[in-house]
């Protein structure tokens, strides 16, 4: 009994094409939350800014913000595959880049920034096509294990990632981060290099990219059980940006800690994520998705009350552990309810749009709000006011699960 357990938590490895999916982006992802890390505690090093550091995190943002539309269009007409590869190298060229700003110790705000902007903008074209791409991978059947494998790996990275970095930037600072994380990037390169794909011919289409992309909202926004899903992804990421900006100052004013009690948050929060992957890898139960995106944002907002109230490092640990099992199980439910209703003609679009509205819009979004409000309100109440909202979304949100339940009934 427990071995058909284990295997039915993996049944997405039985696939030769995820494994070496996954093998790339298990390196690479720790490299990324590496910088993600290091770039945030470099800004408040920097400038000692709450405002600043919301303005350098919407600005590596905001060209997924604008332009991850295009980006969807593209997923669709040219080859997924392709597309990775080259996104991959432009990645590591501008990670290059920041390490060598970083080790020579020439670096500024606003050279993190432009840099940031620049790395969003290869993530227009990266993003949706990579999670278009994961179907690809595996069959139908193994879709939404494939996606909470990833997900749980996405967690693991964050976990891992912060540790490292809190350590390195504490001994020897940002620039030696930037470096790993730029030669991470080699690992996804090999590994979609040696994938066996059944070539697929390009999607064309009649109409006009406009036309194609105004078609694509109107059937994202139209149709109940996705626009569900984007409003609600679009609320957790808008306030775990608020966690994810001002998680320094929680660390350094409210915590009295350095860059290593930075490194100690993330992780929790991260281990919270890593939890609720494993769980949903084996819930069986699509039909129920609707329950857990709602129990997802309840749960992340009572938690994040506990975290924006404590003073103490234990308390802190656990509550944004738990809020981040509440973020994971929104956002991996709304993911794959969203994979299981489109269809591969315009799933580049539908996600380009999902990510538009979550992490593209909301996060940054998020980020810049936090940063503007904890200037004048404080760090504490701006995050009770985010908690506030999952809170309410939560209940909102409670109306659509017979919708939902109906028409994952009715594409399953």
């Amino acid at each position: 009994m427990a071995t058909d357990s284990k295997q039915s938590m993996l049944s997405a490895f039985r696939s030769r094409n995820f494994s070496l999916f996954y093998a790339g982006q298990a390196i690479s992802l720790i490299g990324t939350s590496m910088t993600q890390v290091a770039t945030s505690w470099l800004v408040y090093r920097l400038t000692e800014s709450a405002w600043l550091l919301g303005v350098v995190g919407f600005a590596s943002q905001i060209p997924t913000l604008v332009l991850i539309p295009l980006g969807g269009i593209v997923a669709d007409r040219w080859n997924r595959h392709r597309i990775l590869l080259v996104t991959q190298i432009l990645g590591m060229l501008q990670s290059c880049a920041l390490t060598w700003l970083a080790l020579f110790g020439i670096i500024n705000v606003w050279q993190i920034a432009l840099l940031g902007m620049l790395q969003g903008s290869i993530n227009t074209f990266e993003i949706p096509t990579r999670q278009a791409f994961l179907p690809e991978t595996v069959g139908k059947e193994n879709l939404g294990n494939a996606i909470a494998l990833y997900s749980s790996l996405v967690s693991v990275s964050v976990m891992v990632g912060p540790a490292i970095a809190g350590m390195l930037i504490a001994a020897v600072g940002s620039g030696l981060c930037f470096l790993i994380d730029s030669i991470s990037y080699i690992a996804v390169i090999l590994a979609l290099l040696a994938m066996r794909l059944t070539s697929k011919k390009a999607v064309i289409s009649l109409r006009k990219p406009l036309e194609e992309l105004k078609a694509s909202f109107s059937y994202t926004f139209s149709f109940l059980p996705i626009r569900s899903v984007v409003i609600g992804a679009s609320l957790v990421c808008c306030i775990w940006g608020f966690y994810l900006a001002l998680g320094p100052i929680f660390a350094k004013e409210v915590l009295h800690g350095g860059p290593n009690t930075f490194g100690f948050l993330m992780t929790a929060s991260s281990l919270g994520t890593l939890i609720g992957g494993i769980y949903l890898s084996r819930h069986k139960n699509a039909v129920e998705l609707g329950k857990v995106l709602v129990f997802g944002t309840a749960i992340m907002g009572v938690s994040l009350f506990g975290f924006a109230l404590s003073q103490f490092l234990w308390l802190s640990l656990f509550s944004i552990f738990v809020a981040g099992f509440g973020f994971i199980l929104q956002i991996i439910a709304g993911r794959t309810i969203l994979q299981l209703l489109v269809t591969d003609e315009n799933r580049g679009q539908i996600t380009g749009l999902y990510v538009m509205a979550s992490t593209g819009g909301a996060l940054p979004i998020g980020n810049l709000v936090a940063g503007t409000l904890a200037s004048s309100i404080g760090a504490a109440n701006t995050m009770i006011l985010g908690a506030s909202l999952c809170i309410v979304g939560s209940l909102f949100f409670m109306r659509q699960i017979s919708a939902l339940r109906e028409q994952i009934i009715r594409s399953s």
